[in-house]
Parts: structure tokens; sequence; C-alpha cells
């Protein structure tokens, strides 16, 4: 049954705008349809309450809905919503700060873990938004190679930033991302090193994602990784996402394309039972997540309002 937004839920999203979104008293009014005024009382409200403490405090109840909603067509493990924060801005801002909770909540388990990542702009947003002061035994591992195409280290990096917040040991991948022949990518993933990443890659007792649209914005395209041809024939193809630059059709199956045998790194394979966590929002990605979701590549989410509620509304 849904549950009707309280006062202490306008409060709490107020406040979310206020401090995270920094938006100003006017923008929120106009955001919430609101006085103000009202905007004022609702954003001092949030502060006094105590919804706000660098993050929120208290889940929107229309969040949680999303949240149940989510669980149960798609079968999720873990499942967290973030209030939008409105046009304009760039969803990774909005749940960042989810992300980060949800990672601190892995990171707290007593046993060691192996935790592994991939890479992009939304899981390196969540690396510089956790905080944890407590020693670890876990192991930060790398899903795929962290060597562009020119040479230089991606700029999307987490794994280090991870492990230097946490001093704690981590495992790059010292590959290319994309080798340019399969000769050459199968040199590097059997060097002893690198297969020892992988093959502690594989075992991971948790995993983070992000997911990559495949439209004419795509983060492989735009990062260097594929071609503007390329990307034409993988998008001819079906493609419709990626993750870990393994390139997915609508269906969550990965596409039999000379362009996946070349990625350096470790493919994430449907139907895990470890958590497999996507750290995603947006609606140019809406159709990525939903296919990852369908193909059970990843079982469960972070993402926002807007991105969850577009997911519940595809056919």
């Amino acid at each position: 049954m849904s549950v009707e937004p309280s006062l202490q839920d306008e409060a709490a999203r107020a406040g979310w705008l206020y401090y995270v979104a920094g938006m100003t008293q006017d923008q929120i009014a106009t955001e919430l349809g609101v006085s103000r005024q009202r905007a004022q009382r609702l954003v001092s409200r949030a502060m006094t309450e105590g919804l706000i403490h660098v993050r929120l405090n208290h889940q929107i109840g229309a969040c949680l809905d999303l949240e149940a909603a989510l669980t149960d067509r798609f079968h999720l493990t873990r499942c967290r919503v973030a209030p939008s924060l409105g046009a304009g801005v760039d969803p990774a801002r909005a749940i960042a700060p989810a992300a980060a909770a949800e990672l601190e909540r892995v990171l707290r388990a007593t046993e060691p873990l192996v935790i592994a990542f991939g890479t992009g702009r939304a899981l390196r947003a969540m690396a510089e938004q956790f905080t944890f002061a407590e020693p670890v035994k876990h192991r930060i591992v790398s899903l795929l190679g962290n060597i562009a195409p020119d040479g230089s280290a991606t700029l999307y990096d987490v794994i280090s930033r991870i492990a230097e917040k946490l001093k704690a040991t981590y495992y790059p991948m010292p590959v290319p991302v994309i080798s340019d022949t399969p000769e050459e990518r199968e040199f590097f993933m059997h060097l002893r090193p690198v297969r020892t990443v992988f093959n502690l890659a594989r075992q991971a007792d948790v995993t983070f994602v992000g997911v990559g649209q495949m439209g004419p914005d795509a983060p492989l395209a735009l990062d260097g990784f594929v071609t503007p041809e390329t990307l034409r024939e993988l998008q001819a193809q079906g493609s419709v996402g990626e993750i870990g630059s393994w390139v997915f059709d609508a269906d969550g199956r990965y596409i039999d394309s000379p362009r996946n045998a070349l990625v350096g790194g470790v493919r994430v394979e449907p139907g895990q039972t470890q958590p497999v966590i996507a750290v995603a929002a947006g609606r140019a990605k809406v159709p990525a997540i939903r296919a990852a979701l369908t193909g059970r590549i990843i079982n469960g989410l972070v993402t926002d309002e807007n991105t969850a509620a577009a997911l519940l509304q595809a056919d």
C-alpha cells in the first residue's frame, strides 16, 4: 500500500534539495510546488529534527515504496532509492550518498570479504562520499583493466580511492581495458600477477558495478574505448548497455562480438547468488539498467526516484 507523504517527508526532501543539491529556497519552493516561506520552514525543520546530518537520516516514503516495488519486480537482494535532485542535476550526485551508505554496510561485516569494483562516474562519486574509520581486513579488487587506450590510467578509477580511505590492501587489474587484438589480451591475461587478480575478482563476496548506456553519449565512446564506427556496429547488433565494458542486449545477454573478446578483466556472469550491486541512475540509462536486471547480471541496485519509476513503467 502506498505511503502518503508526511510533513517529515516534505521536510526531508526540502533538506536534501538544500544541503545536497545546493538549491536556493526559491528553487526548492518551485520544485516542491510550495511558497518560499513554507520551503524555508521545511528546510529549518529538517535540520532541527535531525533529518539532515551530511546524509539524509529519514527515508522518504515514496523511496521506500519504490524500493519495495523494484525488489518485488526484479527479485533483488539489495535496493536503495535516493530522492531525485531535480532537472539538470547529475543523477550521480543524488545516488552517491545512498551508494556510500550501502558500501559502509558491507564494510561493517566482521568476516574478511573480497569486494570487487567496476569503474565509472557513479562509482567514483560513491568512493568520494563514503567514510569508514574502523580498520578492515577486506580485500579490494578491480574487475577490469586500468589502462586507457592512450596508455594513461583510466579517469574513473575507484579501488585506489577506496583503498586509500580504508588503508586496505587492494588489487588493481594491470592490463588495458581494451586490447588491440585477441592475442594481445590473451598474453596479458596469462601473466601471473594478472591471473592472481583475475581469480580473486571471480571469487568476490560482493561486487559493485556501474552501468553504461550505448546511445550516442555512450561512456565507452566518450572515454575513447570504442570508435564511432564500432559503436554503430554494436548498436546494430542490439546492444543497449555495458558493465565493466562488456556489452549486452535488451535481454541482458552479452553480445557475441569481437569487441567483447578484447575486454581485459572479469565478466560479471548472470545469475550469481552473491550480491552484485549496480550504482546507476538517469533516464538515458533506463534501458541498460532494466536489461541488466532482466538478465540477472545484477541482483542489487542503488538508483534515484526518477530512474526507479521509469524502470517500473517500462514494458
